[in-house]
């Protein structure tokens, strides 16, 4: 079934409610020979406010994100230099704008064209917007994470696009002779009031200032959105969909030949030697061999070639950082450094929940790739970077050059996932090229992610909430994890460098995990801490950080503590949210899905909502856990559990693109399922044995849901756009645990639920490190 969005009820308008769309800014002109603007943040207010309890239940006090979160740090740490953020008007009539952020697939390039045209009065397709290279001015301003983008840029791309509006019409209204309240903007156009059209780009030079001028302007009020808020195919889809898009390893950059490194059997093994060096070099279209940091980088003049002389290589392998280690000694390490739940047991009844994730792969279709050509005291680097500041700042350091002697070049990539935020490809690249004295185009293999890409780190999550009468006293939770990575700090060059100081990614970590984890429920005293134990693993966020775990925990303790008050899962939920928003979601999701039907013996409905980017999102799925269903046999494949259909609500605020925002969802949707049922990596002897995508069970095509209902709220209480990006992870998790606890009759202790089945592959060798190409597709294809 298709999205829908919900439609508004009949209800008068909040008292107080603020309409930022009416609210006057500050904006810049640019001194420019045509038209260019900028916008300034300073009279922004915070967003939002603690919630207020609205549950007949015993209130909780809000916990840090539920008052100030990572949307509103990363913003506020944006203010300053958001007036660097410009909008320049061609003489073609088309509109410029270089977004400091980094598209990989989320849509931002087509909503900040949105937003522009919104306020200009111009079709999205006259707005060309491109990614901004690395620019340190910008400091905290050129993070892309935590789905902070449009809540970020919404505002300061809003005042620099009415801005250039208004000087526009000014132009018009000189040239015309006619007042300008009587002018009218249209897809590029400036209309006169007797039917005069002035194209805007014979405009720019006459709206243009010669010095740098500040200017109030008011922005379109929220009603007369005519493009905001109506669906719009992502601008690159035709592309996409017919080979046309360009992605870095198209790029052609001169004399930049393919290049691949051989990388170690363990995780992080370095080269101690190589032992037919020589040998290698004088393969077939082989060109250079050198041994780097990570492992032997090899140049070809095809992939193929240098494939080839990387498993052709003989080296020497220390034993990485994990040498022997394997799921349940990890296992044992986060054990030792739970932090204690502090409520005793109470004179009511106590629940009590203890979990494991294990590892989980940050493989996205594009695999680590990167171009760099450095030679003669510069080096210019091109790769889909979400912290190009920071890459910049360590590749120079790497290099011995001043950072301003790096170009950053961030192109737009073909997934992320969180491992974007890191630059492992960029560096290496610019090692490489440094060391051969020739540009070079390095790309990973499938195996390189999986075996010693980045991952979810392995954690636990562990839940008490004491029970007294009919009302919940306190919830506890306590998050105990691998370190996740967050080497990048905010993703600029200071706290990127201080993250790598004893203890600095622990104080990182704790201030992302503090601005993130809410709990939306009246539970009484509610606290939620986490501890990270262990910094030997390449960890980052992947999707959604804590979430997807911290989410299915709690979600499992609140069908156990509604049972336990004799409640229905949705009625507990909604009884005991805390906001009348939130009960909104939840009711809609339950009406949506038909909430407690009748469903054949071993499948069943599940619940969860998250809330978390200024937004609130219900899931319901419904499970086959029936054995026809959970061994059905498809080759080499995990199958397990099969979700069904899923009705996911979700409220994001102001929503810029429906269809975008439906496709966010989709896929967080099926990150989500993969997550709780199929998607582990296992740890033997120091290191990961899956070794590719058929070996590495992300959603498939008989995993993935053959009805999804997306509701999305368009009448939201939020005046701004929150966060979208991964909001649709952590409760689809979340409902899928808690289905399979009601068809099964078990309370699953560990996900992915599929993890400790046997394994439906034998693992590829570790040397050579690229598995060998398959030679019987055709018959496979059968």
């Amino acid at each position: 079934m298709p999205a829908h969005r919900a439609p508004a009820p009949e209800r008068p308008e909040e008292a107080g409610r603020s309409h930022v769309s009416r609210r006057r800014f500050l904006g810049y002109l640019v001194a420019a020979p045509t038209l260019v603007v900028a916008a300034e943040m300073g009279r922004q207010a915070v967003f939002d406010s603690a919630p207020q309890a609205s549950a007949a239940a015993i209130p909780s006090p809000p916990l840090p994100a539920e008052v100030y979160d990572l949307l509103d740090a990363i913003r506020d740490a944006a203010r300053p230099t958001a007036n660097l953020i410009r909008i320049e008007v061609n003489r073609d009539s088309t509109v410029s704008f270089a977004l400091p952020r980094s598209d990989n697939g989320q849509g931002i390039i087509t909503s900040s064209q949105m937003i522009i045209a919104e306020e200009m009065g111009l079709d999205p397709d006259q707005v060309i917007v491109t990614l901004a290279d690395a620019r340190p001015e910008l400091v905290f301003n050129q993070l892309t994470g935590g789905s902070t983008t449009t809540f970020s840029t919404f505002t300061p791309i809003r005042v620099a696009a009415a801005l250039a509006a208004g000087r526009l019409l000014d132009a018009a209204a000189a040239q015309l002779g006619q007042e300008k309240s009587v002018l009218t903007s249209r897809t590029g156009l400036i209309l006169g009031q007797n039917g005069e059209e002035l194209p805007l780009g014979e405009l720019t030079e006459a709206a243009a200032s010669p010095v740098n001028e500040a200017i109030d302007v008011v922005l379109k009020p929220r009603e007369e959105f005519t493009v905001i808020g109506k669906p719009r195919t992502k601008s690159d889809a035709r592309a996409m969909v017919t080979g046309k898009k360009k992605f870095l390893t198209d790029l052609q950059v001169p004399d930049a030949l393919p290049t691949v490194i051989c990388r170690g059997p363990n995780l992080n093994s370095a080269p101690q030697g190589v032992n037919n060096i020589d040998e290698v070099r004088s393969m077939p279209g082989v060109t250079d061999v050198e041994q780097v940091s990570v492992g032997v980088a090899v140049r070809a003049r095809t992939f193929g070639q240098a494939v080839d002389a990387v498993n052709a290589l003989d080296v020497n392998w220390d034993g990485g950082t994990v040498e022997g280690e394997n799921d349940e000694s990890i296992l044992a390490g986060v054990r030792a450094g739970e932090l204690p739940l502090a409520v005793p047991q109470a004179t009511g009844e106590t629940v009590e929940g203890d979990f494991v994730f294990y590892f989980r792969s940050n493989s996205a279709l594009e695999t680590n790739c990167a171009i760099a050509d450095v030679r003669d005291g510069s080096a210019e680097i091109w790769g889909p970077s979400k912290s190009p500041i920071a890459a910049q700042a360590e590749i120079a350091n790497l290099l011995g050059m001043a950072q301003n002697a790096v170009t950053v070049h961030v192109t737009e990539g073909g997934g992320s996932f969180g491992r974007r935020l890191f630059y492992d490809a960029l560096e290496e690249a610019a090692e490489v090229s440094q060391k051969m004295g020739k540009p070079v185009k390095l790309m990973w293999t499938r195996s390189d992610d999986s075996r010693q890409g980045r991952v979810h780190p392995l954690a636990t999550t562990r839940v008490r909430a004491q029970i007294t009468g009919d009302s919940v006293s306190s919830f506890e939770l306590r998050h105990t994890s691998v370190a996740t990575e967050v080497n990048p700090g905010f993703s600029e060059a200071i706290t990127a460098a201080a993250n790598k100081l004893p203890g600095g990614n622990l104080t990182v970590s704790q201030a992302i995990y503090l601005t993130t984890q809410t709990n939306p429920y009246n539970v009484g005293v509610a606290t939620s801490l986490l501890n990270e134990v262990d910094m030997r693993f390449n960890t980052c966020s992947m999707r959604n950080i804590y979430s997807p775990d911290t989410a299915t925990a709690r979600e499992l303790m609140i069908d156990q503590v509604a049972a336990k008050l004799g409640k229905d899962p949705y009625e507990f939920r909604s009884g005991f949210v805390k906001l009348d928003r939130f009960k909104k979601v939840v009711d809609r999701a339950a009406e949506e899905a038909d909430w407690g039907k009748s469903m054949p013996e071993g499948t069943a409905q599940g619940i969860a909502i998250h809330q978390e980017y200024k937004g609130i999102a219900c899931a319901v799925v419904e499970l086959d856990c029936r054995p026809e269903t959970v061994n059905r046999e498809i080759r080499s494949a995990r199958t397990g559990p099969r979700v069904t259909k899923v009705t996911y609500v979700v409220d994001v605020g102001l929503i810029i693109n429906p269809r975008g925002l439906e496709a966010q969802m989709m896929g967080g949707i099926n990150d989500g399922i993969a997550m709780t049922l199929t998607s582990g990596l296992h740890l033997e002897d120091g290191a990961f044995i899956e070794a590719s995508w058929d070996n590495y069970f992300y959603t498939r095509q008989w995993n993935t849901p053959p009805e999804m209902n997306i509701v999305l709220i368009d009448d939201s209480e939020a005046p701004e756009p929150g966060g979208a990006g991964e909001f649709g992870v952590a409760a689809t998790c979340g409902a899928i645990a808690c289905a399979y606890a009601r068809a099964t009759g078990k309370v699953p202790e560990y996900f992915p639920i599929m993890h400790k089945e046997p394994l439906p592959f034998e693992p590829y060798p570790t040397i050579p490190p690229v598995p060998p190409s398959p030679t019987d597709g055709l018959e496979l294809a059968r």
